[in-house]
């Protein structure tokens, strides 16, 4: 249905349909949609009389094909009875997006339709709040997507980390900051052209350590190529990052956009973790330089990763935002 794969020469495109939208969850921005477009999710777009479609596809599935056998990776013409398990794409529609208009349940259901697609993946609680729920159960059914919620903080917080919830966590920048700020050891840089190379090589050691290539389909493996198109277009992509040196190498950096006039996204954040406290100093830097103009600050979900979420949650979010799947009846 004539839709253009993103990519980043599309940024200054989409940018204009994305400032004032009403959606809450972190995909709704035309950096991250582009930053994540790669191998095993591929975002397209179409622009239709002033509103913007979004379409993503995602391998999620296995079949199996008559004709090649099991687990064959290799191109085999197979007889009658041979199998091949073979992945099959999910695609599916995030909400359309048009000067800060909200589409009914009916508009949802029609251009799907029109478009040929079964589905809308992302679609935030707080939009489901504002519609009539007996014309979207009529027309949809509804799943939450879970391990997909964003976690939305005040930044106050995170640059203060006052009181007995955030004792841990002043613990360790103490630690940090005895071992090696105070001893010299430490320069925190905003991130420029010239410091893309130092930090796509951290990035090679963590992933190293993380084992994000072990499975090239992973949600590790994909935030490492998310990371790598957003250090490789910081400019183009208007994303602002910090890098730390530690003995002179980088040894973390965190990057993030503009969301909204409240609301900024912490998109990508690594540190070695070697480096007690490393984390922590990191995240509290990232607030305090990034992020201090805004109000809330958005970490994204914890992508079904168990350790993730118990992080997320430990800075003690202000507000959840669930995702939900809307399939059409």
């Amino acid at each position: 249905m004539n839709f253009k794969p993103v990519a980043v020469d599309d940024y200054q495109i989409l940018k204009p349909f994305f400032a004032g939208h009403p959606y809450s969850l972190c995909v709704y921005s035309p950096a991250s949609l582009i930053a994540w477009s790669f191998r095993s999710f591929k975002a397209y777009y179409r622009i239709e009389e002033g509103k913007l479609f979004i379409a993503g596809e995602m391998e999620e599935g296995d079949i199996l094909l008559q004709g090649v056998p099991p687990n064959s990776t290799m191109p085999h013409r197979g007889g009658e009875g041979d199998t091949m398990r073979h992945h099959v794409p999910i695609r599916h529609l995030i909400l359309p997006l048009a000067q800060e208009r909200l589409f009914s349940p009916a508009e949802l259901h029609r251009y799907a339709m029109r478009m040929g697609f079964e589905r809308y993946w992302c679609v935030p609680d707080d939009y489901l709040e504002t519609l009539d729920r007996s014309e979207l159960e009529a027309l949809f059914d509804l799943e939450e997507q879970k391990g997909y919620e964003d976690y939305i903080y005040l930044t106050e917080d995170l640059i203060q980390l006052k009181g007995n919830k955030y004792s841990k966590k002043r613990n360790l920048i103490n630690q940090f900051t005895r071992e090696y700020l105070r001893r010299g050891r430490v320069k925190v840089e905003e991130i420029l052209t010239r410091d893309v190379t130092d930090c796509l090589q951290f990035l090679e050691i963590w992933c190293e350590q993380h084992d994000c290539d072990a499975d090239p389909e992973s949600d590790l493996a994909c935030e490492k190529n998310a990371v790598i198109t957003a250090l490789e277009n910081m400019e183009r992509l208007e994303w602002k990052g910090l890098l730390i040196r530690v003995d002179g190498r980088v040894s973390a950096f965190g990057i993030g956009t503009r969301f909204n006039e409240t609301t900024a996204t912490f998109n990508f954040e690594k540190a070695d973790s070697g480096i007690k406290g490393l984390y922590q100093f990191l995240d509290n830097e990232c607030a305090k330089r990034l992020f201090h103009q805004f109000r809330h600050l958005n970490k994204e979900s914890y992508m079904n990763l168990p350790n993730l979420a118990e992080s997320k949650q430990s800075y003690n979010p202000v507000l959840r935002i669930k995702s939900y799947a809307l399939t059409l009846r």
